[in-house]
């Protein structure tokens, strides 16, 4: 069995990676720098930075040449940003990183064989405040740390959508994970994170081990070889009811579709 894995190089997708290795998976793993990749025997390493969708495209070009069949797919990397940053391409940072690039990578490894997909979502969603397209895919409006929240939520809430409609299009299985709260350094632009983590760690508060056993059990339950379209609880193990406009076909169906025209307008 074969699995590839985004955001490995720490917090839940250095655990789920070692994890996935111990129970026989190969393992792609794309990350932004090759040096932090987790050192574990077999595993292929590609290189991409998340925030240039020109390069998920070439690195999942790689990952077709070198692997032609693929049984899932783990979109776990995510970025908390504190400020308004935009790429190359003009758009919002935390946006593309979080939603875009899975969204690519995913449509462009869908002729791999792939049997399961996981996109780790956040309850974050939650608090995404306004919705509306395609403003939630561009808007690169300055926002403080407190404002930062909305935007990442939304970014989540986003990815919850894309799973939906995901299910509804593929063969392979298409699901959403809450990994709850977990000290990985997710924060780590803010003042002090360092410190908060280390202490955080030292009273065993946010165990990221349980978020990533629920990214492993979703990629690798024989008990959900059938359930798609779902949005689970890495702490309960149960399925979430997701916020609004979340599990909404004609939303989701129209998110995708924008999303499609977007990224074409981009390589254009």
């Amino acid at each position: 069995m074969k699995a590839v894995l985004t955001g490995a190089t720490r917090g839940l997708g250095a655990i789920a990676a070692r994890e996935l290795a111990a129970q026989g998976y190969e393992l792609v793993l794309i990350v932004r720098d090759a040096a932090r990749a987790p050192a574990l025997p077999g595993a292929d390493v590609v290189t991409a930075d998340l925030t240039d969708l020109e390069q998920v495209r070439s690195a999942a070009r790689v990952i077709r040449e070198r692997h032609p069949r693929i049984d899932v797919l783990i979109n776990n990397a995510g970025r908390h940003g504190f400020e308004a940053r935009t790429t190359a391409a003009g758009l919002p940072e935390m946006v593309t990183v979080n939603y875009l690039a899975p969204w690519l990578l995913t449509n462009e490894l869908l002729g791999t064989s792939l049997k399961r997909i996981v996109t780790v979502a956040s309850e974050a969603s939650r608090h995404h405040g306004t919705f509306t397209l395609p403003t939630a895919l561009t808007d690169t409006t300055p926002f403080t740390r407190r404002g930062s929240s909305a935007v990442y939520g939304r970014t989540k809430l986003l990815d919850i959508m894309f799973s939906n409609e995901l299910a509804r299009r593929t063969t392979a299985t298409a699901n959403a994970l809450d990994p709850g709260f977990n000290t990985t350094g997710l924060g780590r632009e803010l003042p002090g994170a360092a410190v908060l983590e280390k202490l955080l760690k030292t009273l065993h508060i946010g165990d990221p081990r349980r978020g990533a056993g629920g990214i492993v059990r979703l990629a690798t339950d024989p008990a959900l070889t059938t359930v798609t379209g779902g949005y689970f609880s890495a702490r309960t193990g149960q399925p979430i009811t997701p916020v609004a406009p979340a599990g909404n076909p004609t939303l989701e169906r129209r998110l995708w579709e924008t999303t499609e025209e977007l990224i074409d307008r981009v390589r254009a």
